[in-house]
């Protein structure tokens, strides 16, 4: 613990809880640690990230979720009209935002905030349909080891590319939790972020909101009657995104939360 606490670590005793759980000798525990002294965020030192109650795989050089992003999960079991919805998760990372939305909609209904269940890879979609995607190799292989098991699809390619044509018109929940940062802000991004997860799930170009813009514009064409578009972004860029969702002709709105800090912007159809 003292060597995690020299190197910065604010939570240094529950680091070393769950480092010393993840290890099975003293030399692999010494191991690890070292590899989380060196910068590499914890998640993807012991492999997972608990999100919304469910244990996630992490892998090396995959982008972390967010404890932040659990208010667009809460968001979208708000939003959703349908029981049993189409659910599709571009710019998936790990896959856990949609794998939360459709085990919170399994483990108690339409509308709730369940969490599922605690253990690694333990995501049950229920009655509803689950289709991922991601352009980097490395999420869509990591993304694949949490959603398939569950019952979901996963794919590679650029945003809506890669899914099935017979998705158009169908799907109730879409979720994007594309990157936002802008380009020039890049650089203040704490190290475990900057150093340690894909440029690709970061940049979100000049503004931030180069990629949300095309999902925006794109989306609905693939929303069914009363489905909904979710992202996340900034409080400052909230305004600029509601009106790319309005200029695509989606009602759109903002929902906020102090506890999270999180902004996500809807549109529905």
């Amino acid at each position: 613990m003292a060597r995690l606490r020299a190197a910065g670590c604010v939570f240094a005793e529950d680091e070393a809880r769950l480092l010393t759980a993840a290890a099975r000798t003293p030399a692999e525990l010494d191991a690890l640690v070292e590899r989380r002294v060196s910068g590499l965020p914890l998640e993807q030192v012991v492999g997972w990230a608990e999100f919304r109650g469910l244990r996630i795989f992490v892998d090396p050089g995959v982008f972390v979720p967010r404890r932040r992003s659990e208010f667009l999960v809460e968001t979208a079991l708000a939003v959703a009209r349908r029981p049993a919805p189409v659910i599709v998760d571009l710019c998936c990372g790990t896959g856990a935002l949609g794998l939360a939305v459709a085990a919170g909609m399994n483990a108690v209904g339409l509308g709730g905030a369940g969490q599922g269940g605690a253990k690694l890879g333990g995501a049950k979609l229920g009655g509803a349909k689950l289709h991922s995607a991601d352009i980097d190799q490395a999420a869509v292989a990591c993304a694949r080891r949490n959603v398939e098991p569950a019952g979901g699809h996963v794919y590679q390619g650029d945003l809506f590319g890669p899914l099935r044509s017979a998705l158009r018109g169908r799907v109730g929940v879409l979720i994007c939790n594309a990157p936002y940062v802008p380009s020039p802000e890049l650089a203040f991004l704490p190290p475990e972020a900057r150093d340690y997860e894909p440029r690709v799930a970061l940049d979100g170009g000049r503004d931030g909101l180069e990629v949300l813009r095309r999902v925006a514009a794109e989306a609905p064409r693939w929303l069914a009657p009363g489905g909904s578009l979710l992202v996340e972004t900034s409080e400052q860029q909230a305004p600029a995104m509601t009106r790319a969702m309005t200029a695509a002709g989606l009602t759109a709105r903002v929902h906020t939360c102090e506890e999270y800090g999180a902004t996500v912007v809807t549109g529905s159809i």
